[in-house]
């Protein structure tokens, strides 16, 4: 379980800071930008998923491992 949490919090990060990048750079990388019903909230979208990254760092290192 610890690293299913790990890969989601890397996949939430990846894709928060790309969604960042893409908001100021307007380079074209990312989900966010392409999912419609965010259009005007990119960037409240991206920090939500690297606030998600990170709980998800958090609950990950409190499990066990094995």
């Amino acid at each position: 379980m610890k690293q299913v949490l790990e890969f989601l919090g890397f996949i939430a990060l990846m894709q928060g800071v790309m969604g960042l990048v893409h908001a100021f750079t307007h380079w074209h990388v990312g989900l966010v930008q392409r999912i419609g019903f965010l259009d005007g909230y990119e960037v409240y979208a991206s920090v939500a998923l690297v606030l998600l990254a990170f709980a998800l760092f958090a609950v990950a290192d409190g499990q066990k491992s094995g």
